[in-house]
Parts: C-alpha cells; structure tokens; sequence
C-alpha cells in the first residue's frame, strides 16, 4: 500500500502546468463542464452563453483492486435491499411515518403524508425504478492497519455526477495515453485504469421503465431545479436515451409542472409543451426522473408538493417514488444496522453478511448503543458524525462541533438524528485539484468511492437490476463535507492499487 504514502508522484511545475492545460482543454472538449456561477445580479442567461470545466483531480485517485472490486459486487445487493424496503409499507410507516421520524422532521412528515394519503385514496402503487448511488471511503483508523471498505451511505434520489464520472475516468486515461504521466508512476498504465460506463449504464435504467411502460413515443420527465448549473451531467444521459434508445426526454420545475401537468381518466401523465405551437398537444409521461426534490429548499411552496403528489398519483414510473424516497433516509440507515433487521429484507446468499460488513457502528441520538442517548453522543464526539434525513451535502455536525450541537437541540428533534462513527481513510494521500477560476491547490486530500445501480420493480415482481458504473469525489482532507454541487470537492477517478 505504499501508493497511500507517496501519492501523487512527483512532478515539476512545468509538468503539473502541462497536465492542467491538457486536462482543462480535454474538460473543455467533452462536456465535463458546468455552467458558470450566478448571482442575484448577475443571473444565469436562459439560454447559456457559456461554460467551465467541472472542478477535477490531476490525478487519479489509489484504490485498493479488491476493494473496487468488493464495492461493484456489492451494488447489486443494495439494489435488491432498497427495491424490498420501499416496497415494505409497515417497515416504512413504522419508522419515518407518524410515530416515527415523521413526527420530528417536518420534510420526512410532508413526504410520508403524501404517499400516505395516495394510499388511502386506494391510488395503485406505481412501477418504481430507483437510480442508486452508494458513496464508501476506506477505512484504515490506525496507520498499519488493514484497510477496508465502509458505507458512507445510499442515495436514493436525484444522484449526480454519473455522466461528469465517466467524463472525468476518460480524461485520466487520455492523459495517461497521450504523456505517459511522464514515466512518474509505473502505477499510472491503462490496465489501473478501470473502464467507467455510467452513462450507458444509467440511461439503460430509464429506458427499461420506459419500455415496461409500453407507450414507445411517451416522453421521459426530467424534474430539475431553476437555474440548474450541472445541467450536462444531465443533458449527456438526456443524448443517450434519445441516440442510443430513440426516447425522447421533457425537462420541467415544479413550478413550471404546476401549471403544465395533468392526468387523464386512465391516469396517463400528460405534460403541456414549454411553448405550446398551433395544433401542438401534450405529450404523454412514461418515466418521472427526479434531479430535484430531495431537500425542502427544493419544494418552494404547499403547491410544489402537490404537484409531487399529482406526478406520483398517475401511471407513470417514479424514479423516485416516494415510498423509495423514504427508504432512503439515514434513520432507515441506522435501522438496519440493527441485529436481524437487514435479513428481514436480504437472505445470506444474497450477500446480506458483505453488506452488513460494509457498515460502521450506527444508532439513535434520542437512543445511543446502549440506551445511552446525547450524552453517548457527547462523550464520544471526536469519533462521531451526526446526520438528518437530509440530501445534497452540507447538513452535517462532526466531531467538536457536536457537544454544543447536542446541548441546544430540542430533546423531541433529537429522533431525526442518527449518530455514525467516523470512517478514517488512509493519511498521506495527496492530489492537485483544480478549480475554473481558482487555479491549482496541492493539498492533502481524502477521496470517496460512489457506485451506481439501478432497480426496476413493482409489488408481487421480481427486482429486475444492474450495476452501473462509478464516480469518485475528492476533498481537501480538513473538509469534512463532501459534495461537489456544494462546493466541497472535485471529480476524480480511480488508479487501481494491489
């Protein structure tokens, strides 16, 4: 594990200079871009008059091969697991509906009261696809030790950055190919550079529930923010199921659906065109993909959740529907973690043991391990991160920063916390990240490893699912938080390590 000691190689000045001018151009070139920042002032154009490159590693990241290895076979396992929980209405009820974390997370309640209401409307449930991420970072707490591999956690809405990923593994490959790396690294040669088809691989997803859904000219909905930056992560799985599939794909806001959405008698989803031409109808919904809804900043008004509801109420796919949505949160992270509670949902020869060994300690802050409760968490709180049912980054308490947390948080809110023992990378690991606008920083830096899958099921089927594909975010090691979109990180790849 020596690559843990002495990454990234060295290199000159005139060297890393070069790398950047390639890596920025080659960013340039193939669409790992976002739209530049906004501001109150200065907003984004409607349409885009231009574009950065994503923020990006120079160099790829050292996994361990088994590890990777271990992580990609795992995917199908957490695909078969969350695909059973969403369809486990008394699992779900119980723990995020009333009585649950329902009671004390006033977004978890908003969701679980919608999809609660649906079902006792006796609206059928709907054909659910899940696009999935699991995020890892390796964990080594000692130097020495052996490192292994633990679950950060499941992503179960609106993961990003698949396209950007496959974007970013051929940028490092292209580099590899066309400098060699300037013969720094014997570790830096094609066969440690793994292959990376997200793209195909999540745009397969979509257009299997959009052929379950049997409508071939149906449109595929994207739901997206206002003023969306990392639109092109978007728009290259948009090109995908339109070249590869012949789907085509509507992209709208909640606001914008609010007016242009509707359902028919045999509940088809029916959106009206964005600017509507003589004799021009609605177009028929068959996939309602998220890449918005999974924070309440995202719901502007009572009204955004209606029209969630009104999307999830017609026959259309949900991707995700909101029982997956729920399933997703970190109090059901923590549930599971509970003896016997993962083989409710996962036999042994499913992999139920792997999964459960890629988890660390979790529990209840209102709980602890042992009915301790916030003074567990307190005590132990250079060990500890704290999490809501939260999404996107930034949401987080860690480490110091708990005790004076904990002391002024409602003794009611605390059930909407989970308290997870801190994963401790590798130390020693370093990169050259490199920002538009914000030149190059070396830095030491800790990388976390996200893969991707896809679900496609419904009550009383079989879980149809594939593994697809792979991402890696990399932060300055004092960063605790991690998200790209947010600021944190950059996008990386993967060198593999024996």
């Amino acid at each position: 594990m020596s690559a843990f000691t002495a990454w990234p190689p060295d290199v000159t000045t005139e060297q890393l200079d070069q790398l950047t001018l390639l890596a920025t151009t080659w960013a340039l070139s193939h669409s790992l871009i976002y739209l530049p920042p906004f501001t109150l002032d200065k907003p984004l154009p409607p349409v885009p008059e231009s574009a950065i490159h994503a923020p990006l590693s120079l160099f790829p990241t050292p996994v361990p091969r088994q590890l990777f290895k271990r992580a990609l076979a795992l995917q199908r396992a957490y695909n078969t697991l969350y695909a059973r929980i969403a369809l486990d209405t008394a699992f779900l009820d119980e723990i995020m509906g009333s009585g649950g974390v329902a009671d004390v997370d006033n977004f978890s309640s908003a969701l679980w009261t919608a999809w609660k209401q649906l079902r006792d409307e006796g609206v059928p449930p709907p054909l659910h696809l899940g696009i999935f991420r699991s995020d890892y970072l390796l964990h080594q707490p000692t130097s020495g030790e052996r490192i292994t591999l633990k679950q950060v956690e499941f992503n179960t809405i609106s993961v990003s950055f698949g396209c950007l990923s496959q974007q970013v593994a051929g940028m490092h490959r292209y580099l590899s190919e066309s400098t060699s790396y300037f013969g720094v690294s014997p570790l830096l040669s094609s066969e440690n550079l793994p292959p990376n088809d997200t793209i195909n691989g999540l745009a397969k997803g979509l257009a299997e529930a959009h052929r379950a859904y049997g409508i071939s000219n149906a449109h595929i909905l994207i739901v997206v923010q206002p003023d969306e930056r990392n639109v092109f992560d978007q728009r290259l799985l948009e090109y995908q199921l339109f070249e590869c599939h012949g789907i085509h794909v509507s992209r709208r806001t909640f606001t914008e659906l609010g007016t242009a959405a509707s359902i028919s008698p045999s509940r088809a989803l029916l959106v009206a065109p964005a600017s509507p031409k003589p004799n021009e109808t609605s177009v028929e919904i068959s996939v309602v993909y998220y890449r918005t809804g999974y924070a309440p900043v995202d719901y502007a008004s009572p009204a955004d959740y209606a029209t969630r509801a009104l999307l999830e109420r017609s026959r259309a796919a949900q991707c995700p529907s909101l029982a997956l949505q729920l399933a997703g949160g970190k109090k059901v992270q923590e549930v599971l973690t509970r003896p016997g509670v993962l083989e409710r949902f996962l036999a042994p020869s499913e992999g139920a043991e792997s999964v459960r060994e890629s988890w660390v300690r979790m529990w209840a802050l209102d709980e602890g391990p042992d009915g301790e409760g916030a003074d567990e968490a307190v005590r132990r709180a250079r060990e500890l991160v704290l999490k809501p049912q939260r999404e996107g980054g930034g949401n987080n308490i860690y480490r110091d920063k708990i005790p004076q947390f904990v002391a002024q948080l409602p003794e009611r809110e605390r059930a909407a916390w989970i308290a997870m023992e801190l994963i401790r990378p590798p130390r020693g690991v370093g990169a050259h990240l490199v920002r538009s606008g914000a030149g190059r920083v070396s830095a030491s830096v800790v990388s976390e490893l996200g893969v991707f899958g896809w679900a496609l099921f419904v009550e009383g089927r079989e879980v149809k699912e594939e593994q697809a594909g792979w991402l890696v975010r990399t932060k300055a090691e004092d960063v605790d938080e991690g998200g790209v979109a947010a600021g944190f990180g950059v996008l990386d790849s993967v060198v593999l390590v024996d």
